[in-house]
Protein backbone atom coordinates (compact mmCIF):
# COMPACT_ATOMS: atom_id res chain seq x y z
CA UNK A 1 0.00 0.00 0.00
CA UNK A 2 1.14 3.68 -0.62
CA UNK A 3 0.27 6.24 1.39
CA UNK A 4 1.52 9.60 -0.13
CA UNK A 5 1.49 13.16 1.12
CA UNK A 6 3.01 15.94 -1.61
CA UNK A 7 4.37 18.36 -0.46
CA UNK A 8 5.43 21.43 -2.78
CA UNK A 9 4.85 25.00 -3.74
CA UNK A 10 1.32 26.41 -5.90
CA UNK A 11 3.13 25.41 -9.19
CA UNK A 12 5.45 23.22 -8.06
CA UNK A 13 3.76 20.01 -10.24
CA UNK A 14 1.97 18.36 -8.08
CA UNK A 15 -1.51 18.05 -9.75
CA UNK A 16 1.05 16.53 -12.53
CA UNK A 17 2.76 14.06 -11.32
CA UNK A 18 -0.12 12.86 -8.89
CA UNK A 19 -2.02 12.19 -12.61
CA UNK A 20 0.95 9.72 -13.43
CA UNK A 21 0.90 8.00 -9.88
CA UNK A 22 -2.69 7.48 -10.27
CA UNK A 23 -2.68 6.17 -13.16
CA UNK A 24 0.45 4.03 -12.88
CA UNK A 25 -0.59 2.84 -9.06
CA UNK A 26 -4.56 2.82 -9.72
CA UNK A 27 -4.64 4.67 -6.33
CA UNK A 28 -6.69 8.14 -5.91
CA UNK A 29 -5.59 11.24 -5.22
CA UNK A 30 -7.57 13.98 -2.14
CA UNK A 31 -7.65 17.20 -2.77
CA UNK A 32 -8.75 19.36 0.55
CA UNK A 33 -11.08 21.72 -1.72
CA UNK A 34 -12.55 18.94 -3.27
CA UNK A 35 -13.58 17.17 0.04
CA UNK A 36 -14.29 19.78 1.16
CA UNK A 37 -16.88 20.70 -1.12
CA UNK A 38 -17.91 17.20 -1.54
CA UNK A 39 -18.85 17.53 2.53
CA UNK A 40 -20.74 20.74 1.92
CA UNK A 41 -22.94 19.55 -1.22
CA UNK A 42 -23.55 16.04 0.72
CA UNK A 43 -25.13 18.12 3.71
CA UNK A 44 -23.41 15.90 6.39
CA UNK A 45 -23.14 16.69 9.99
CA UNK A 46 -19.30 17.87 9.39
CA UNK A 47 -19.97 19.34 5.92
CA UNK A 48 -22.46 21.59 7.53
CA UNK A 49 -20.55 22.83 9.98
CA UNK A 50 -17.68 23.54 7.47
CA UNK A 51 -20.31 25.59 5.55
CA UNK A 52 -20.80 27.24 8.26
CA UNK A 53 -17.40 28.40 8.81
CA UNK A 54 -16.85 29.15 4.78
CA UNK A 55 -19.95 30.99 4.51
CA UNK A 56 -18.33 33.04 7.10
CA UNK A 57 -15.11 33.40 5.74
CA UNK A 58 -13.31 31.60 8.31
CA UNK A 59 -10.65 28.82 7.47
CA UNK A 60 -12.08 25.56 8.54
CA UNK A 61 -10.57 23.96 11.73
CA UNK A 62 -8.05 21.76 11.69
CA UNK A 63 -10.85 19.28 13.97
CA UNK A 64 -12.91 19.18 11.15
CA UNK A 65 -10.45 19.21 8.32
CA UNK A 66 -9.23 15.71 10.35
CA UNK A 67 -13.13 14.30 10.71
CA UNK A 68 -13.59 14.80 7.08
CA UNK A 69 -10.19 13.31 6.16
CA UNK A 70 -11.48 10.65 8.81
CA UNK A 71 -14.75 10.13 6.77
CA UNK A 72 -13.33 10.25 3.65
CA UNK A 73 -10.32 7.44 4.00
CA UNK A 74 -13.02 5.13 5.61
CA UNK A 75 -14.70 5.38 1.86
CA UNK A 76 -13.67 1.75 0.08
CA UNK A 77 -11.73 3.61 -2.78
CA UNK A 78 -8.96 4.84 -0.45
CA UNK A 79 -8.54 0.79 0.32
CA UNK A 80 -5.11 0.60 -2.10
CA UNK A 81 -3.52 3.55 -0.76
CA UNK A 82 -3.93 7.63 -1.78
CA UNK A 83 -2.18 10.97 -2.30
CA UNK A 84 -2.76 14.06 -0.23
CA UNK A 85 -2.33 17.28 -2.05
CA UNK A 86 -2.98 19.77 -0.09
CA UNK A 87 -3.04 18.35 3.46
CA UNK A 88 -1.43 18.56 5.52
CA UNK A 89 -0.21 22.32 5.85
CA UNK A 90 0.57 22.80 9.10
CA UNK A 91 2.42 20.88 11.56
CA UNK A 92 -0.35 20.10 14.20
CA UNK A 93 -2.43 18.63 11.06
CA UNK A 94 0.63 16.59 10.45
CA UNK A 95 0.55 15.15 13.66
CA UNK A 96 -3.69 14.89 13.70
CA UNK A 97 -3.68 12.89 10.78
CA UNK A 98 -0.33 10.49 11.93
CA UNK A 99 -2.90 9.92 15.35
CA UNK A 100 -5.96 9.34 13.34
CA UNK A 101 -4.18 7.09 10.83
CA UNK A 102 -2.50 4.84 13.74
CA UNK A 103 -5.55 4.78 15.76
CA UNK A 104 -8.42 4.96 14.23
CA UNK A 105 -7.45 3.23 10.68
CA UNK A 106 -4.66 1.05 11.76
CA UNK A 107 -2.72 2.86 8.89
CA UNK A 108 0.25 4.61 8.46
CA UNK A 109 1.79 7.70 6.15
CA UNK A 110 4.16 5.46 3.81
CA UNK A 111 5.92 8.12 1.79
CA UNK A 112 6.16 11.97 2.11
CA UNK A 113 7.07 13.19 -1.31
CA UNK A 114 8.48 17.14 -1.68
CA UNK A 115 8.72 18.57 -5.07
CA UNK A 116 11.02 21.04 -4.79
CA UNK A 117 10.97 23.71 -7.25
CA UNK A 118 13.13 27.33 -6.59
CA UNK A 119 10.99 30.53 -6.12
CA UNK A 120 11.82 32.01 -9.38
CA UNK A 121 10.96 29.40 -11.00
CA UNK A 122 7.31 29.15 -9.18
CA UNK A 123 6.66 32.45 -10.29
CA UNK A 124 7.51 32.37 -13.60
CA UNK A 125 5.25 29.50 -14.08
CA UNK A 126 2.37 30.92 -12.39
CA UNK A 127 2.32 34.28 -13.52
CA UNK A 128 3.05 33.09 -16.83
CA UNK A 129 -0.86 31.26 -17.17
CA UNK A 130 -3.28 32.73 -19.32
CA UNK A 131 -7.32 31.30 -19.26
CA UNK A 132 -9.47 31.30 -21.85
CA UNK A 133 -12.83 32.24 -21.17
CA UNK A 134 -14.58 30.57 -23.95
CA UNK A 135 -13.11 27.04 -22.63
CA UNK A 136 -11.26 27.68 -19.08
CA UNK A 137 -7.81 25.83 -21.07
CA UNK A 138 -5.18 27.12 -19.39
CA UNK A 139 -2.40 28.18 -21.26
CA UNK A 140 1.26 29.63 -20.67
CA UNK A 141 2.73 32.65 -22.45
CA UNK A 142 5.86 30.46 -22.80
CA UNK A 143 5.53 26.78 -22.56
CA UNK A 144 2.12 26.79 -23.62
CA UNK A 145 0.69 29.33 -26.24
CA UNK A 146 -1.90 29.55 -28.03
CA UNK A 147 -2.17 29.66 -31.72
CA UNK A 148 -2.92 33.19 -31.72
CA UNK A 149 -0.96 35.19 -29.07
CA UNK A 150 -2.60 36.52 -26.31
CA UNK A 151 -6.18 35.33 -27.65
CA UNK A 152 -8.86 32.53 -26.59
CA UNK A 153 -9.41 29.82 -29.26
CA UNK A 154 -11.87 32.28 -31.14
CA UNK A 155 -8.78 34.28 -31.87
CA UNK A 156 -10.75 37.38 -30.91
CA UNK A 157 -11.40 36.97 -27.25
CA UNK A 158 -8.51 38.26 -24.70
CA UNK A 159 -7.06 35.69 -22.93
CA UNK A 160 -7.27 36.56 -18.96
CA UNK A 161 -4.65 36.32 -16.30
CA UNK A 162 -6.69 35.15 -12.81
CA UNK A 163 -6.25 37.40 -9.77
CA UNK A 164 -4.36 34.04 -8.13
CA UNK A 165 -1.75 34.13 -10.79
CA UNK A 166 -0.23 37.35 -10.91
CA UNK A 167 3.11 37.88 -9.11
CA UNK A 168 2.36 40.33 -5.69
CA UNK A 169 -0.22 37.03 -5.19
CA UNK A 170 1.88 34.40 -5.74
CA UNK A 171 4.89 35.80 -3.94
CA UNK A 172 2.55 35.84 -0.52
CA UNK A 173 1.30 32.32 -1.29
CA UNK A 174 4.88 31.49 -1.62
CA UNK A 175 5.75 33.04 1.76
CA UNK A 176 3.22 31.78 3.56
CA UNK A 177 4.51 28.42 2.15
CA UNK A 178 7.84 28.54 3.02
CA UNK A 179 6.56 28.87 6.53
CA UNK A 180 4.71 26.09 6.78
CA UNK A 181 6.42 23.94 4.68
CA UNK A 182 9.83 24.06 6.79
CA UNK A 183 8.10 22.99 9.85
CA UNK A 184 6.24 19.88 7.89
CA UNK A 185 9.71 19.17 6.57
CA UNK A 186 11.78 18.93 9.94
CA UNK A 187 8.61 16.76 11.08
CA UNK A 188 9.08 14.28 8.57
CA UNK A 189 12.42 14.05 8.25
CA UNK A 190 12.75 12.59 11.82
CA UNK A 191 10.22 9.77 10.46
CA UNK A 192 12.89 8.59 7.91
CA UNK A 193 9.80 8.66 4.91
CA UNK A 194 10.34 12.17 3.50
CA UNK A 195 12.09 12.26 0.26
CA UNK A 196 13.31 15.25 -1.61
CA UNK A 197 13.02 15.49 -5.98
CA UNK A 198 14.11 18.05 -7.74
CA UNK A 199 10.66 19.63 -9.68
CA UNK A 200 12.87 21.55 -12.20
CA UNK A 201 13.22 18.27 -14.22
CA UNK A 202 10.82 17.25 -17.03
CA UNK A 203 7.61 15.68 -15.75
CA UNK A 204 8.73 12.10 -16.85
CA UNK A 205 12.23 12.79 -15.59
CA UNK A 206 10.42 13.35 -12.21
CA UNK A 207 8.13 10.63 -12.69
CA UNK A 208 10.79 8.45 -13.33
CA UNK A 209 12.58 9.51 -10.22
CA UNK A 210 9.51 9.15 -7.89
CA UNK A 211 8.97 5.44 -9.30
CA UNK A 212 12.45 4.56 -7.91
CA UNK A 213 11.49 5.86 -4.18
CA UNK A 214 7.60 4.05 -4.59
CA UNK A 215 8.78 0.60 -5.35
Amino acid sequence: MKNIVFLGAPGAGKGTQSEFIIKKYGIIQISTGDMLRAAVKAGSPLGKVAKEYMDNGKLVTDEIIIGLMKERLAQPDCKNGFILDGFPRTLAQAKSLDIMLQEDMKTEITHIISLEVPDEYIVERITGRRTSPVTGKIYHVKYNPPAVEGMAEDGKTPLIQRDDDKEETVKKRLEVFHEQADALKSYYKSTGKLFIVDGTKAPDTVFAEIEEILK
